[in-house]
């Protein structure tokens, strides 16, 4: 059969593929939760969840540098990649080796496509539409406990030196939309691309944020780099966050939108 990914790449397919290596933590994530575990052969180094997986599987690297020698041996029938998190000369390489199936993830939209594709690719449709109608009962109801909550200027910090934050077109953009956080660096010319870098000293004049989200990955931001920020705004709340619950698209939406309803508690305090 033929399939074609996010990227309108056309794949072809004799039978679901049956030895999976995954380059995106996340989407590992998901293919576990759909019952492809056992089909897994090669994961990442930030492949986390599940935790054991890492021990059970072998690691190729990291989800920009990957060791293709490894992946070779493997023997793939399908390689999981990402528009974001791998790089165009890594899926160019890779491709020489298995078909390198990308996924394109900005929107709660575009996560649900993924999740029904795979469902088709891997012939796990029994289990695709039970998380999409999870997800979509889930979203239902979060919705319902939003829509009393007002809106908030939030800036999303993800690195430092320099600092940077999350944009336009980006799936932590989308989760922040969903919780009622109007994103000053989304459309900004000030401040353009999806992870623009920014001068916090510059946070007033471009926005003043009523709150500033400092997420626990890929930057390990710690408490004096919150008291820093919050020098150059005027009365914003800095809350440390869980960066998987934004930023890890797939099953763990699930998990997030009842960890979205207690930030949610806390900021209202």
């Amino acid at each position: 059969m033929n399939f074609l990914d996010d990227l309108g790449t056309l794949h072809a397919f004799p039978n679901p593929p049956r030895r999976i290596v995954s380059l995106v933590p996340s989407l590992t994530d998901l293919l576990c939760d759909l019952g492809l575990e056992d089909r897994i052969v090669g994961v990442t180094k930030f492949c986390v969840h599940p935790y054991y997986l890492r021990q059970k599987k072998q690691v190729i690297g990291g989800t920009k540098m990957v060791k293709t020698d490894k992946i070779r041996d493997l023997r793939p029938d399908v390689i999981i990649a990402n528009k974001e998190e791998n790089t165009p000369e890594i899926v160019a390489e890779l491709s020489c080796v298995a078909p390198v199936w990308v996924t394109d993830i900005e929107t709660l939209d575009d996560l649900l496509k993924v999740i029904a594709d795979f469902g088709v690719l891997f012939n796990c449709r029994t289990e695709a539409q039970k998380w999409t109608g999870k997800i979509e009962f889930g979203l239902a109801d979060f919705k319902a406990f939003m829509e009393d909550k007002p809106w908030r200027k939030t800036a999303y910090l993800i690195w430092k030196d320099p600092y940077m934050a999350a944009g336009e077109g980006t799936y932590i953009n989308e989760m922040l939309r969903l919780n009622k956080f109007a994103n000053m660096y989304a459309g900004n010319p000030k401040t353009p691309g999806r992870y623009p870098e920014i001068i916090i000293q510059k946070m007033r004049i471009q926005g003043d944020p009523d709150v500033v989200f400092l997420s626990s990955e890929p930057y390990p931001f710690k408490d004096e780099h919150a008291f820093e920020v919050g020098r150059f705004t005027h009365h914003a709340k800095t809350v440390f966050v869980d960066g998987e619950m934004f930023s890890w698209y797939g099953s763990r939406l699930v998990k997030a939108l009842g960890y979205f309803k207690k930030l949610q508690e806390r900021i209202a305090e």
